[in-house]
């Protein structure tokens, strides 16, 4: 049988169950806010929704950093994951636009996620190797792709870096109205990286005129149809 604990070592073991608690409660809160509202979320609105105090948020996480590095962990190995696969396929040119639309979708799913791809953090260190080494696979595919004579010889990487940016834009622009905007966004724009004979899936249709009226009102600009 295993000896009763002393009355110390319980105090102890009931301290480590609640902290660990508290640092669950803290990331499935923070969870929640960056996946609606992005990472501009306040680290006191962070620990108002986990109901705990600063000072119990400072002690898991001393950083703003921290607390992403420890949210994004999984997402951005779905991020390396995606790359991975892109290039397992067969066809390179496939995997291509597979890729560009996996990573977008992930944008999509979530704000939080969204802001994170366009952004640097040099103290997350596992974040950023996590990023770095899907950067390195990506470098790969475009090399692949280009081989396939699909993908226009002029498309870099930094082609990428702009498209996520537009997309997150995009996404918090239309996110409440018309939630499906940014496959418009991303099927326009593998058509600007094809080459003129190049497959590519259906362009998603664009959104309905009202919806996006809507959007535009509500991210402060005043709706109009004149372009």
């Amino acid at each position: 049988m295993t000896p009763p604990e002393a009355p110390g070592q319980q105090s102890e073991t009931a301290l480590r169950a609640d902290a660990e608690r508290n640092r669950e409660r803290i990331l499935a809160a923070a969870r929640r806010l960056y996946a609606t509202e992005g990472l501009g979320v306040s680290m006191a609105s962070v620990a108002r929704e986990a109901g705990v105090g600063k000072a119990t948020l400072s002690r898991r996480f001393a950083t703003r950093e921290d607390l992403i590095n420890a949210v994004f962990a999984d997402r951005m190995d779905g991020y390396a994951t995606a790359t991975a696969e892109a290039l397992a396929d067969p066809d390179p040119w496939h995997g291509f636009t597979r890729y560009i639309e996996a990573v977008c979708a992930m944008q999509a799913a979530d704000r939080g996620f969204a802001d994170v791809l366009v952004m640097t953090f040099p103290t997350a260190e596992a974040l950023e190797a996590r990023r770095a080494e899907s950067y390195q696979g990506f470098l790969e595919l475009i090399t692949r792709a280009k081989t396939t004579g699909h993908l226009r010889a002029d498309f870099v990487a930094e082609d990428l870096v702009v498209l996520l940016m537009a997309n997150a834009g995009v996404i918090a622009a239309t996110g409440h109205d018309a939630p499906e905007t940014w496959r418009r966004l991303v099927g326009q724009m593998l058509r600007a990286y094809a080459t003129p004979d190049a497959p590519l899936p259906p362009l998603p249709e664009a959104p309905p005129p009202t919806d996006l009226d809507r959007a535009m009102t509500r991210f402060g600009r005043p709706a109009t149809n004149e372009l």
